[in-house]
């Protein structure tokens, strides 16, 4: 049987999730119990300093009882973390600590059967070091479903997916395949089906300006447009190659459920334009439904408590269920 519980990951100590997290527990009510696995001095010291008040109940990962949880108090599920501030600058030093929580959340999602897992921002630079591309690819090496995943920036309205995630530019065509549209697709459209009983309509995008090339051999017609027509052949309900410049105005949004782009920024950009944060990020292709806010550590606003938890509030609520 699988659990309803929320496992959460609160991640890199140096950001603005626990800020967030307590907001969300005081603007909204949950039905499942979440858990969240950090440090419990610094979730203390935090919610001192950001003047919040909720009880602790601190649990041991070997052994709890989902039915005596509540959300009446933190269940929390303590990680060592050093530290002489409350809120320090980002660093190697917390590598350890975020890889910890991680291990422990994998082993209690297969131990209990949790298929709901949240985590909060982590800076890729300093955590993974340029050796993996992001943490849904962290994830998915941990869960060894390599190339079979799919990031989805999820939003009622429109959502949008890239081919490629954090990947320099210049690589970004190199990175591109048949198989990479038609694995996103099949799990755009499954994710459709599971939570909200439809397929979704599919743009896919093009990689250079206007679906247009110099060269005979340009994606679009060696890669994009190819693919496509095998996946409409099989009876998905996808569309294009369209200009990425265009897409995203009003007249053609208002036809689709998603946005498949070549690279990140080509779809992420034009999707916080129209939504700010109010959007979740879902790792399609795991074995549990993995979210995180769409949005970064914030260095910058630690400590001034002004965080906006609508991102994270949206991501409980879509798990809560």
């Amino acid at each position: 049987m699988k659990n309803k519980a929320i496992l959460i990951v609160a991640g890199e100590p140096n950001s603005v999730f626990l800020e967030i997290f307590f907001k969300s527990l005081k603007l909204k009510r949950y039905k499942s119990p979440l858990i969240i696995i950090c440090s419990k001095k610094l979730l203390q010291e935090q919610m001192k300093m950001l003047k919040f008040n909720f009880k602790i109940n601190t649990i041991d990962k070997n052994f709890f009882r989902f039915n005596t949880l509540n959300n009446k108090q933190i269940n929390l599920i303590n990680i060592d973390y050093k530290f002489n501030k409350c809120f320090e600058k980002i660093s190697s030093k917390s590598n350890i600590y975020i890889k910890k929580s991680f291990d422990i959340a994998l082993q209690i999602i297969k131990t209990y059967k949790i298929t709901k897992f949240i985590n909060g921002p982590i800076s890729k630079k300093s955590f993974l070091k340029g050796k993996i591309l992001g943490i849904t690819e962290y994830l998915a090496k941990k869960t060894k479903k390599n190339n079979n995943v799919a990031m989805l920036i999820f939003n009622k309205k429109l959502s949008v997916s890239p081919i490629t995630t954090h990947l320099a530019l210049k690589n970004v065509h190199k990175n591109i395949s048949k198989k990479k549209i038609y694995t996103h697709v099949k799990l755009i459209t499954n994710f459709y089906k599971i939570n909200f009983n439809r397929k979704p309509a599919i743009a896919i995008t093009g990689l250079n300006p206007h679906c247009e090339s110099n060269f005979i051999d340009c994606e679009e017609k060696k890669i994009i447009s190819p693919a496509i027509k095998k996946l409409q052949s099989k009876n998905y309900k996808v569309y294009g190659p369209y200009p990425a410049d265009t897409i995203f105005t009003n007249n053609h949004i208002k036809n689709f459920d998603v946005i498949i782009g070549m690279y990140h920024d080509q779809v992420l950009s034009p999707m916080k334009a129209l939504f700010n944060f109010d959007a979740i990020n879902i790792t399609l292709g795991l074995p549990f439904t993995r979210i995180s806010p769409d949005h970064g550590p914030n260095y910058s606003m630690l400590g001034k408590n002004l965080s906006d938890p609508k991102s994270l509030i949206q991501a409980l609520r879509f798990l809560d269920k």
